[in-house]
């Protein structure tokens, strides 16, 4: 997911958050390497969130760990680990209150993180649009700076790197 981030976006600094802090840090070493940025192994979610613009996620969790206020305006969020029945990698809270787009609407209802929100009240209506929409120009993306985008994926990888650079950019 970086590799294909940084492909797109210039960034300067990365931040790695996983359960796992010396394969954590194994992998922080190895992409400052290749991308010759600062990429570093974090304990501490809510600085790395609050010192970025895009997060991805991409865990096979079943609980969230993305709290809604660790999540800071303006922020793109690709969920991209859940993409089957119970995994969760956000707070519900973040899919009730921001702008939602899912790659395949009705896959993310119930695989996704919508599954979650779904459970908290949230209705197929209440998702801003489906990843075509946006891309095609049919329904806006981004239309304020403070915006929080949350994109809910659960195609494949080259998918969701595509995907959420689309996203972001619109």
């Amino acid at each position: 997911q970086l590799l294909g981030l940084a492909s797109s976006f210039r960034l300067r600094a990365a931040y790695i958050y996983g359960r796992n802090p010396e394969k954590s840090e194994d992998l922080a070493r190895k992409m400052s390497n290749e991308l010759d940025i600062d990429v570093r192994a974090t304990h501490d979610l809510k600085s790395a969130m609050q010192a970025s613009q895009i997060c991805v996620t991409t865990t096979p969790a079943r609980q969230f760990f993305l709290r809604k206020e660790d999540v800071p305006p303006g922020m793109f969020v690709a969920a991209v680990g859940a993409d089957s029945p119970g995994k969760q990698e956000l707070d519900p809270r973040l899919l009730l209150s921001n702008k939602v787009v899912a790659d395949l609407l009705e896959q993310s209802l119930h695989v996704g993180e919508l599954q979650h929100a779904v459970a908290l009240g949230m209705r197929r209506e209440d998702v801003h649009a489906e990843l075509a929409e946006v891309v095609l120009g049919t329904r806006p993306g981004r239309t304020s700076e403070d915006e929080i985008i949350i994109f809910d994926s659960t195609g494949t990888a080259l998918q969701d790197v595509a995907a959420a650079v689309a996203v972001y950019k619109k």
